[in-house]
């Protein structure tokens, strides 16, 4: 079988490699930045540790800081005109998931004719052109956006969250520097940390897998489960930052070649809807939806829950599959993750959206990667059995 395999041309990874951020533009020939940030990385001054080795590198850097959780299309369309109104030739996403998605989103829409909708480039439509490269730094050990040839965009005018996928999302290079994630809240290390868990499992299980995704994935996995719970109880465990931060950009790596499934199809109507950070989302329907697959692909659950260490290499799939069900739902229980209910999602609004929710993730593509692929009535069924 012939696999087409995507990855940044250049990653640097290690604690301090941010320093080398200004010598990474230039080995590309790049030296006018827009960096894409939010409004925190600002006002507290971390967007400096970016901006500090482009300035020594001789670069005046500018920064684009209007980003907001959960990207719009409005935010990204904004983003282009001060893009347009420079001359920029490269972006660099500084921050969680949202400005590096944005970033992505940014380099696509410029390379469109003006006025053409970010609703154009959504799955199934190939986003294979961008009009600058695109450079990403996380600050967080979750999405694994740097890795990816994925963004998620909502459509403010429809409350969608749109799939945006091709060579034009994907990052010319990366900087992976788990220092950066030492100040980030438990809240966030939880939700991002089970978000690259989410990843990993994801892409392990799809119907795309393949032996490379797969590397990646087993990998991820190893690195995530024993440390998932030290980092978000320790913030001063660097070697579990650390672990965690090469977990998340190897998770990404494997669902940008594999593909995510049904937790990640799911998922994002409820960003979409309700505004839950996506890996929350995904954190509400991980044991669910896990369980609605089980048995579908069990030696790969199984194989994932060995790699994830909550079950021995001798125990039956059966066993194993069991094991891994009772370690997702201890991990929200030591997360605290709370339920949509918990979150304070209204059952009559959850309820009467369950329909619309249901039909905007199977239009997004990603359930049909799943194990079991399901039909509508089954999504609003397992809506229904994540909401208390």
């Amino acid at each position: 079988m012939i696999q087409s395999i995507v990855a940044p041309r250049q990653m640097i990874i290690g604690g301090g490699s941010l320093s080398r951020l200004g010598e990474l533009l230039k080995q590309f020939g790049l030296s006018r930045p827009l960096v894409v940030t939010d409004p925190w990385m600002v006002s507290s001054g971390t967007v400096e540790k970016c901006l500090e080795p482009l300035r020594a590198a001789g670069m005046t850097p500018m920064v684009f800081h209007e980003t907001v959780p959960d990207p719009t299309d409005t935010v990204v369309a904004y983003g282009v005109s001060v893009l347009q109104s420079g001359d920029f030739d490269v972006l660099v996403g500084f921050g969680g998931g949202s400005p590096m998605d944005t970033a992505k989103a940014m380099a696509i829409l410029a390379a469109a004719p003006s006025g053409t909708p970010m609703s154009t480039f959504k799955v199934p439509f190939a986003a294979d052109k961008g009009a600058l490269p695109v450079v990403c730094v996380p600050t967080t050990a979750g999405t694994g956006s740097e890795a990816t040839r994925f963004t998620v965009i909502t459509d403010v005018a429809r409350d969608e969250k749109m799939l945006i996928a091709g060579l034009g999302a994907l990052p010319l290079a990366a900087v992976v520097d788990h220092e950066l994630t030492r100040t980030v809240p438990a809240r966030t290390k939880a939700d991002t940390g089970i978000d690259s868990l989410t990843h990993a499992l994801e892409a392990y299980v799809s119907k795309r897998a393949n032996p490379v995704s797969d590397m990646y994935a087993e990998r991820a996995m190893r690195l995530i489960g024993p440390h998932l719970r030290r980092v978000y109880k320790d913030p001063e465990d660097a070697a579990a930052r650390e672990a965690m931060m090469l977990g998340a950009t190897l998770a990404g790596l494997a669902f940008s070649n594999a593909s995510v499934a049904l937790v990640h199809g799911m998922s994002r109507p409820i960003g979409a809807h309700f505004h839950v950070p996506h890996g929350l989302s995904n954190a509400m329907l991980l044991p669910a939806v896990t369980g609605f697959g089980l048995n579908h692909a069990l030696p790969r659950y199984a194989e994932a829950a060995r790699c994830v260490g909550c079950a021995a290499s001798g125990d039956a799939d059966q066993l194993a599959g069991a094991k891994l069900m009772e370690e997702l739902r201890a991990l929200n229980r030591e997360l605290e993750v709370p339920t949509p209910a918990a979150y304070g999602i209204g059952a009559d609004k959850w309820n009467g959206l369950l329909p619309v929710m249901a039909e905007q993730a199977l239009a997004s593509g990603s359930p049909d990667n799943n194990p079991r692929v399901p039909t509508t009535d089954e999504i609003m069924t397992l809506y229904s059995e994540a909401y208390a």
